[in-house]
């Protein structure tokens, strides 16, 4: 009996592994792919493979403290408590992806996790008051970098990265030697070339951050219950996300996974790179991250300083100015263009066609980011106190 829970533990488990694998590649993925810079099967390949070195290398912290310390007495963590926490926290996404908004993993899986301590009265309240702290204070920052970038640096960066593909592929394969050699195709310019890299390589990062706190999401509980060793854990966690990459990832692929792709590219470059580094910062501390909030966040901060160039910090102060607020603001930057120094820039020259977000889109995220959690949380609690099945 208890090697089939096991069994079943481990295929929920994976199940919830799956899932991040289908809804994480897009997001990560979705500006490369969409600049033809690398096909979705390669986008899948890199995803599984650096899913799992963030898994492997900074991911164990964040299902120690999931797993271990977020509860003072790890007993509660059985088998069956660990199939229904992972239950929760499936159908709490469920419901996420019903209203669609993609709800966060890692609040889901702290909120399911929390249910279960609070129930068998184990919660270490100190962990979970470190975890929530760090989910204010993490928006908070990514909304003042991405401000500062938008506003002093953004316009630098885009004629650095901004690009338009060439006719033609990107590199050719040379097979008249022994082995294969790839190079550059005859219409590859170098900007086309930097700029491929980049949006590549901030994939690699988005899917290294994932790896790091949505692996505890799917493996804390089981290892938690001791049924499951950390290494093979993560192991079978790094191979349902593969299998979730290379299938239902793909329609996602193709939509650009999330809103955050259909920005300008150099705007989802610089939302990823302080997304997952701030994400990937929690993770080494072993706080469980919402990706998803702080990039919101972050995608407000950059339009925000973008758009307040053609004011000075005395003007903005003394309120003698207010500027237009943009999402176009963002790409309003033409590669090559010299822009006026802060202040001198002319407010005509930053467009307010359309709001910077929409107040109705942007509350409903909010609202949900919270609600999912929430239900995950109450519904485990309700469970593990009143069904005496669970023995708590």
């Amino acid at each position: 009996m208890v090697e089939l829970l096991l069994v079943v533990g481990v295929l929920v488990a994976m199940f919830v592994a799956y899932n991040i694998g289908g809804s994480t590649t897009g997001p990560a993925f979705g500006p490369a792919v969409g600049a033809d810079a690398i096909s979705k099967t390669g986008a899948a390949a890199l995803m599984g493979v650096f899913f799992f070195l963030g898994a492997w290398t900074i991911g164990r912290n964040v299902v120690t403290k999931l797993g271990t310390e977020l509860v003072t007495n790890t007993g509660v963590f059985t088998l069956e408590t660990s199939i229904a926490v992972l239950f929760f926290i499936g159908i709490a996404l469920l419901v996420g992806n019903v209203f669609g908004v993609p709800a966060s993993t890692s609040m889901t899986a702290v909120g399911a996790i929390a249910g279960l301590a609070l129930a068998g009265d184990v919660l270490d309240l100190a962990v979970m008051g470190e975890i929530v702290i760090w989910w204010i204070v993490s928006p908070i920052i990514g909304f003042w970098v991405s401000l500062i970038i938008g506003r002093y640096f953004y316009a630098r960066l885009n004629r650095m990265v901004a690009m338009e593909r060439s006719d033609g592929p990107l590199l050719d394969i040379d097979r008249s030697g022994v082995l294969p050699i790839p190079r550059l195709h005859r219409t590859t310019n170098r900007r086309e070339l930097i700029g491929t890299v980049t949006v590549v390589a901030i994939g690699c990062l988005m899917a290294f951050s994932s790896g790091t706190s949505n692996i505890a999401n799917a493996v804390a509980p089981l290892v938690g219950s001791g049924e499951l060793a950390m290494d093979p854990a993560i192991i079978l966690g790094g191979v349902a996300v593969a299998v979730g990459a290379f299938t239902i990832a793909r329609r996602t692929l193709e939509t650009m996974g999330s809103d955050i792709t259909e920005l300008p590219l150099t705007a989802a470059i610089v939302v990823a790179s302080v997304s997952s580094t701030l994400v990937v910062f929690l993770s080494i501390l072993g706080i469980p991250a919402s990706f998803v909030i702080i990039a919101t966040v972050s995608i407000i901060g950059l339009g925000w300083g973008r758009a307040t160039r053609p004011v000075t910090v005395p003007e903005a102060v003394r309120k003698e100015k207010a500027p237009p607020v943009s999402i176009d603001a963002l790409a309003d930057d033409e590669p090559g263009e010299e822009l006026p120094p802060i202040g001198e820039e002319d407010p005509k020259h930053v467009p307010s066609a359309g709001d910077l977000f929409d107040p109705a889109t942007t509350a409903r995220v909010v609202l949900m980011q919270n609600v999912v959690p929430a239900i995950a949380t109450l519904g485990a609690y309700l469970t593990f106190r009143f069904v005496p099945i669970f023995g708590l």
